[in-house]
């Protein structure tokens, strides 16, 4: 018997199907799928079961289209275990959360912090306020912090500089401010549309991504094979809130750098894109758009000659304003070579989406472990070289333009709303589903197990932002303090994304 299974994108299995390791072996076999590229982690996580700890894990296999599963069962107790993160640090957030929700022990983690601080953490005594920031000690030296309160409208996060003059030698990010149970609510909460407004609800500049990993992940373990027209809603929906959220992000971007021309001009370019979501579902932010089974807002011709005439009013005025932006030398000056992450370190930490593309590294779950309509579109993913802000703002930018191409391409031919909705089954037993879906920021990774009665036993949230808020402190080392916001904007992680 194999030590693993291999699963698809969005397939359910039994959960005796994944084969039950030995730890050494469990942490052998995982971390060496690691050795290539090709593979990452994308969820690792444990749950309770009776006296034991049931811990899971996903990797990816980007080559093949596949999921790699394995398990492992330890004991709830003081035992002290060898960590993946040793050997590989793409797996240390996930094992800092391990840690902190079941108080898992390990010898030799190299960062062994808390991740969230959630309510149900198992030792209550660790505060937020007694978080262990790391520190030099030194004469010439000199700490910054910043947050957890902003001076914008944005959820609160503290980031710790340590600083020789104006230049950054370190910077710690400390998250855990707003944790709302997300997960727990997902098993406590019983009916469909309850759980269906959570996972809108998890990030709420990601509502199509998380809504979309949801309704597929239960359609999966309900044996639900979703018709033409719910999947067409569903690609058009993600690539809509890519193209509205990346060209926000160029606005903040210009803020950052005291561009103000740019900065309006994008940001009104970002209104009539959501505009169109409040005239196609009534919600700005697509919130009641995406549902299991079912589709309240069929896409009509009409709607299609909307969204047309809009992208044609769009590209006119943004390309122009980019093409101001890119040949400013004062804007240029401050995105080359300003915040990099390297392919070394980004295939080190494990980076995902965007954060990953712009270090050379092929991780599009559009591409890699296509969905809905994605595996009909021949979806070529944007591969920049250099990992810093300008290749950040560049692949927003042909991103945008991509995302405009693929809807075009969809609206040649809009499905028929089918009328004659079939029934859901009830979710399949003692199983286990995984969905991955390509939100704007990267992969988002929903896991879901049920018990003998088909009901949730466990639900596991994994946003893009968990891999990728260690890149943004690798990549202010050595530059400025000053140049912190539009390092931080180039990545816009999510803070409700990584506290749940």
């Amino acid at each position: 018997m194999n030590n693993y299974t291999l699963i698809k994108n969005n397939q359910t299995i039994p959960i005796v199907n994944i084969p039950v390791l030995k730890y050494d072996d469990f942490l052998l076999l995982n971390t060496s799928f690691l050795n290539s590229e090709s593979h990452h982690c994308v969820n690792y996580y444990g749950y309770l079961v009776q006296n034991h700890i049931k811990l899971i894990c996903c990797i990816a296999d980007d080559s093949n289209s596949t999921i790699l599963i394995s398990s492992c069962e330890i004991k709830k107790d003081a035992t002290k275990y060898p960590s993946f993160s040793a050997k590989h640090l793409a797996f240390h957030v996930f094992e800092r959360e391990l840690h902190e929700n079941f108080g898992i022990n390990y010898t030799d983690h190299p960062w062994l912090k808390p991740l969230r601080f959630p309510f149900d953490r198992a030792n209550k005594k660790l505060q937020i306020k007694d978080y262990p920031f790391y520190q030099i000690h030194s004469e010439e030296l000199h700490e910054v912090g910043v947050g957890p309160i902003h001076a914008g409208i944005i959820e609160p996060g503290h980031f710790r500089f340590i600083c020789n003059g104006e230049q950054i030698l370190h910077l710690e990010i400390q998250n855990g401010f707003t944790h709302r149970g997300v997960e727990t609510l997902f098993l406590n909460k019983k009916k469909l549309l309850q759980r269906t407004i959570l996972a809108e609800s998890i990030a709420g500049d990601t509502v199509v991504g998380h809504s979309a990993a949801f309704v597929n992940l239960w359609e999966s373990l309900c044996e639900y094979e979703a018709d033409e027209d719910l999947q067409f809603a569903r690609t058009l929906a993600l690539e809509l809130e890519r193209i509205a959220v990346h060209t926000g992000d160029l606005s903040g971007i210009c803020t950052d750098i005291a561009y103000q021309l740019g900065s309006s001009v994008f940001g009104r370019l970002r209104t009539p894109i959501i505009n169109f979501f409040q005239i196609w579902c009534g919600n700005r932010l697509a919130k009641g758009l995406i549902r299991v089974g079912n589709n309240h807002f069929p896409f009509s011709k009409d709607l299609a000659q909307q969204l047309e005439k809009i992208f044609q009013d769009f590209e006119s005025d943004y390309t122009e304003m980019y093409t101001e932006l890119k040949e400013l030398p004062s804007a240029l000056s401050r995105l080359e070579k300003t915040g990099e992450v390297t392919r070394e370190q980004s295939a080190s930490i494990g980076t995902v989406g965007m954060v990953a593309k712009t270090s050379g590294i092929i991780r599009d779950i559009r591409a890699t472990h296509p969905y809905n309509l994605y595996s009909q579109m021949n979806h070529q993913p944007i591969i920049k070289k250099h990992g810093d802000v300008y290749s950040r703002v560049q692949i927003r930018n042909e991103e945008i333009k991509q995302s405009i191409a693929h809807i075009r391409k969809l609206l040649e031919n809009i499905p028929a709303e089918n009328k004659n909705n079939k029934p859901l089954n009830e979710p399949q037993k003692n199983s286990f589903a995984l969905s991955l879906v390509e939100g704007w920021r990267g992969e988002i990774c929903h896991c879901a197990i049920t018990d003998d009665e088909g009901e949730l036993q466990h639900y596991k949230i994994k946003d893009p932002s968990m891999h990728n808020w260690l890149a943004l402190a690798l990549a202010v080392r050595n530059n400025e303090i000053s140049d912190f916001p539009i390092c931080n904007k180039s990545f816009n992680l999510s803070y409700c994304g990584n506290d749940l």
